[in-house]
């Protein structure tokens, strides 16, 4: 599933600015932007490939790619254990209160 693509025509310079621009952006706050209002959080640990073709005798390309995958959240583990404690101590309050209200012999 494409997220974002753009591909446009620019000047070497200009290439290196939005180079420098995406290093900056992964070294401050590990986010990659994009389009108008975009970013990609990226992981501290990510596999990276540089790839240099000859693709005919006049032309080359380059390619870096780096991919990652997004690990579990652990705060939405943390808010699971804590939904079911909470339901383990409503439980036992309910068991509580039914053996008070039951009537003794």
């Amino acid at each position: 599933m494409d997220i974002y693509e753009d591909a446009r025509t620019v000047s070497r310079a200009d290439l290196a600015a939005w180079l420098r621009q995406l290093a900056n952006q992964l070294d401050s706050d590990g986010r990659v932007y994009y389009g108008a209002a975009g970013a990609v959080a990226v992981a501290d640990k990510v596999r990276c490939e540089l790839e240099i073709e000859r693709e005919s005798e006049t032309e080359f390309s380059v390619e870096i790619e780096f991919s990652w995958t997004q690990p579990v959240p652990v705060k939405a583990a943390d808010e699971e254990e804590k939904a079911a404690k909470d339901d383990d101590v409503a439980e036992a309050k309910d068991t509580d209160e039914a053996a008070e209200a039951t009537p003794q012999a």
